[in-house]
């Protein structure tokens, strides 16, 4: 499997002391049929580290011979972890949607310790793209990833996942089940008697839409005996049956009974509560990104606030809501873009943001004063995002072209979503694996471009983000005018010819990704030269004008400061800058 070695992962651990000793950083947003503007399913991914290279992956589909092996390395460090089967024949993937319209994220909840699997073979990130390269539907994608953790061993703590076809969106929990280290009489080898995972899948209803960001939000769900839309791992081959909603591991209940971790009768068993129990890092760090989504629309989620805020954990949110509207692919990308705006914890208006309204607290997530601890919010947008994308599967279009993954690399918030087809056959170079990396700066790379935007934007946010902003939606407004016009010659080309129109799609996806990126390193001189050493350069539309005798520059501004800043400054310098 082609791999790309990182130093961590997007779902990284981050540390902190006495609130929560982890807290991971990823953003799904799930969207059913019903419940977008045009019909298409849709979900969201930010995969946000520190020490993540934003970059597109590809794996082209290809045939095996019988007897084949795939080695499988850890998504996070590049770690060998053993050999698996490979089957025959594979699918193109291209991000995180294969050519079939399957689209997978994931965020890292953790959960309990323990139940990490430290003899696993499948690891969070390989068990995405394994299936992605085997699944034709969500359902067969599900079938799959639970049958991988079965046979080969789940080597990675807890996850939610997001999978979406172009007709249906389900979300997946999953955690190990530990290491049980046992001899086998016969053969004298060592296996670990807890191989496997527990886990629950539930189909997001049509017309609703759901949410993850690093906490396990399942909780009650029907069983088979109780339901005839739930079956368990015993009857796998059941989920194809449309009726099925709810698929669960055959001991998902009996395993947490023999931990000790649930006494009940099955009734009242809650999924999250008893694998991961939500804690304030939980709800603060991760539960408050889907409030955030989910209160934009759904008014009545104002009352899970103190939730979202961790102060009142009793209260949790719904697993879904049915919106109040409509949604599009461009609304998703700006619910990617949340700063918690609108709130009392929207950090551009305290004093932490400075002067210029910076909406972000540079890492730790905590910190401490006086003996006692406080945080800095964890909102949707962050500035360490490697990768982030919105994906679109629609089943009117033929697959190569139905499917749609909006990629994006770096801060969602300076950043712009650009088309790019699952049918394609080619990745566009300035997003392609190779151009650079985290410690090796490419001129054309998408990542270091977008991040000299925002890195630079961040000294003067509350200027600097304006002019960003103006022309990302420029961007993205005519992507999202061409796009079915491009659909349109994409489906007359393929009842001709596939092979046209899957060269025709990528044209557009490659050249269309890259003169964004030349684009962006022009915006990136616009702004030096309008913001150079403190200073605002008048302009108008884009252009700078000498002045009427042609003999200085443009003219130039300086903002005062904001009166609040200057009252802190005098409050704590006393008359020391006072002009006598």
């Amino acid at each position: 499997m082609k791999k790309t070695i990182r130093l961590l992962s997007f779902g990284l651990f981050l540390g902190f002391a006495l609130v929560a000793p982890k807290v991971q950083a990823c953003t799904n947003f799930l969207v059913t049929r019903g419940a977008s503007v045009d019909g298409s399913t849709m979900i969201t991914y930010s995969a946000d580290s520190h020490y993540l290279y934003g970059e597109l992956y590809h794996w082209a589909a290809a045939s095996y011979a019988p007897g084949t092996l795939l080695k499988i390395y850890e998504w996070d460090t590049g770690k060998y972890l053993g050999v698996i089967p490979q089957i025959e024949k594979t699918y193109s993937v291209i991000g995180n949607i294969n050519e079939h319209q399957v689209a997978i994220g994931e965020t890292t909840y953790g959960g309990r310790d323990e139940l990490v699997d430290t003899t696993g073979i499948i690891d969070y990130g390989s068990l995405i793209y394994i299936t992605l390269q085997r699944a034709k539907t969500a359902r067969e994608a599900i079938k799959i990833m639970a049958e991988l953790v079965a046979e080969h061993g789940y080597a990675s703590s807890g996850e939610s996942f997001s999978i979406a076809d172009a007709n249906e969106v389900w979300i997946m929990e999953l955690i190990g089940k530990g290491t049980d280290l046992k001899t086998d009489r016969k053969t004298k080898k060592i296996y670990n008697a807890n191989k496997g995972a527990v886990w629950v899948a539930m189909l997001i209803p049509d017309g609703y839409v759901s949410g993850h960001a690093n906490h396990a939000r399942i909780t009650k769900f029907p069983k088979e005996e109780e339901s005839k839309k739930a079956i368990s791992s015993n009857n796998l081959d059941k989920i194809f049956n449309p009726e099925v909603e709810v698929v669960y591991s055959q001991d998902v209940v009996s395993f947490a009974r023999n931990k000790g971790y649930y006494k009940g009768n099955g009734n009242d068993f809650s999924f999250s509560d008893i694998y991961a129990p939500v804690d304030f890092g939980a709800a603060r760090f991760c539960e408050i990104r889907v409030w955030s989504f989910f209160k934009d629309i759904d008014k009545s989620m104002w009352n899970h606030f103190e939730y979202a805020k961790g102060l009142d954990l009793n209260n949790r949110m719904p697993l879904w809501v049915k919106p109040d509207r409509k949604l599009s692919a461009q609304d998703l990308m700006n619910f990617m873009r949340d700063h918690l705006e609108n709130t009392e914890l929207d950090m551009s208006k305290d004093p932490g943001a400075g002067p210029h309204g910076l909406p972000y607290r540079w890492r730790p997530l905590t910190w401490e004063y006086d003996g006692k601890t406080y945080v800095n919010e964890r909102a949707t947008a962050t500035q360490q995002t490697g990768f982030s994308f919105v994906t679109q599967s629609r089943n009117w279009l033929p697959d190569p072209i139905g499917g749609i993954i909006w990629f994006s690399v770096d801060d969602a918030s300076t950043t712009v979503y650009t088309p790019i087809y699952c049918g394609i056959n080619e990745i566009p170079h300035s997003f392609a694996q190779g151009n650079g990396d985290l410690l090796n700066y490419s001129a054309d790379a998408a990542f270091w471009v977008f991040n000299k935007v925002s890195n630079f934007a961040y000294l003067r946010y509350d200027v600097m983000s304006t002019d960003i902003i103006k022309v990302q939606k420029e961007m993205e407004n005519y992507y999202a005018s061409i796009t079915p016009l491009v659909d349109k010659k994409a489906q007359e080309l393929f009842e001709q010819d596939e092979n046209s129109a899957i060269n025709f799609i990528t044209s557009f996806s490659v050249n269309t990704a890259n003169s964004l990126v030349k684009q962006w390193q022009s915006l990136f001189e616009f702004l030096v030269v309008k913001y150079i050493d403190g200073n605002i350069k008048q302009e108008e539309n884009g252009v700078f004008k000498w002045n009427e005798y042609n003999a200085s520059p443009a003219s130039v501004k300086n903002p005062q400061y904001p009166e609040w800043w200057k009252k802190h400054v005098i409050e704590s310098t006393g008359n020391k800058l006072l002009v006598p």
